[in-house]
């Protein structure tokens, strides 16, 4: 996602997790107390490891209780990824799947996969990311157990050059997807972006490898917010949310297991046809659409108009006092907001 974050925030942000710190919060539940004793023996590890635990998983944004006499138990619910959950109904089409306890980022790990011969429809979903990416360098922040963070391996017939308008088509299909779970609220934000009543719920990161000119390979991140950005809201620049603030028990693999078909669809039909199909898909799910906006450019150039939708190439198009503009790139925010 491309969110601004405060330096105390990236410091977060970059922590690595120790050795059985998911196992242990595993063993741990919303609804009962259970002590490091019983966590330790079950495990075979010290008692002093579970206490460390605890401490660490709070500092990576999860809140544990802890009751002296009783033991620990989770704040809140948390759904655990769970690779059997979701690996073979995505196996079944087509996917390799990989589920990481934790990664820098996923989209580095894929990248270096695709540029030593990754295959084709590559799967890769991270419990935490120590490193998460956004657009222009930015950091894509998320609790651990909050958010839902994999990239995929896309390889298209087409080269990179024609590969305009791949993001709308990815954030098309996650917010058509999340609206098939409930979230009807869900509205794509030009190029990248998912947000729901004005808040960020979601983001694209695509990063592309291989020949400009043929066959091209795209790593496609996506990162959904799923529960707990109400301990971030002081710390980043813009309105965020997530799914737990407007849907009850969301399971992250069951999220999973309905957008990727979403997105296999999308992309297998923009490689032969493009973006052009998708367009009116898009407008209708516009968050700005026919609003009054303002794009800031990679220059740093602020200009108003309206949002009057996208061309066939993915391009804005926005209604100056000069007439109709087309921009490739850049950041929109609504008139007169920050």
């Amino acid at each position: 996602m491309d969110t601004v974050i405060a330096d105390a925030v990236r410091s977060y942000s970059q922590r690595s997790m120790t050795p059985h710190l998911l196992d242990i919060l595993r063993q741990l539940s919303h609804d009962d107390f259970h002590s490091g004793e019983a966590v330790a023996r079950r495990l075979r590890i010290s008692r002093a490891s579970v206490h460390n635990a605890v401490h660490e998983a709070e500092a990576l944004g999860l809140r544990v209780q802890a009751v002296r006499g009783r033991g620990y138990r989770l704040a809140n619910p948390v759904t655990w990824l769970d690779a059997e959950s979701f690996s073979p109904f995505l196996r079944a089409r087509g996917f390799q799947v990989e589920l990481a306890a934790s990664l820098d980022s996923t989209n580095a790990h894929l990248l270096a996969q695709a540029q030593s011969g990754g295959a084709h429809k590559t799967l890769v979903a991270a419990e935490w990311q120590g490193r998460g990416r956004g657009r222009r360098g930015r950091a894509w922040l998320a609790g651990l157990g909050g958010g839902l963070m994999f990239s995929l391996l896309w390889r298209f017939n087409r080269p990179a050059s024609e590969l305009s308008g791949l993001s709308l088509v990815v954030g098309l299909g996650l917010a058509q997807g999340l609206r098939e779970l409930g979230l009807r609220g869900a509205a794509v934000k030009w190029p990248n972006d998912i947000l729901v009543d004005g808040g960020k719920l979601a983001g694209v990161l695509i990063e592309l490898a291989g020949d400009v000119l043929g066959p091209s390979a795209a790593v496609i991140g996506i990162g959904v917010n799923v529960l707990g950005v109400a301990s971030l809201r002081a710390e980043i620049e813009q309105p965020i949310t997530d799914i737990s603030e407007h849907l009850d028990g969301v399971d992250r693999n069951r999220l999973l297991r309905e957008i990727v078909p979403r997105l296999d669809e999308h992309l297998t039909r923009f490689d032969s046809e493009g973006f052009a199909p998708f367009r009116l898909d898009w407008e209708a799910m516009h968050a700005h659409q026919d609003q009054f906006v303002q794009v800031v450019t990679g220059l740093g150039e602020r200009i108003a108009g309206q949002a009057v939708g996208v061309d066939n190439s993915g391009a804005l198009l926005l209604a100056c006092e000069q007439g109709l503009r087309r921009f490739h790139s850049g950041e929109v925010s609504l008139r007169g907001g920050v």
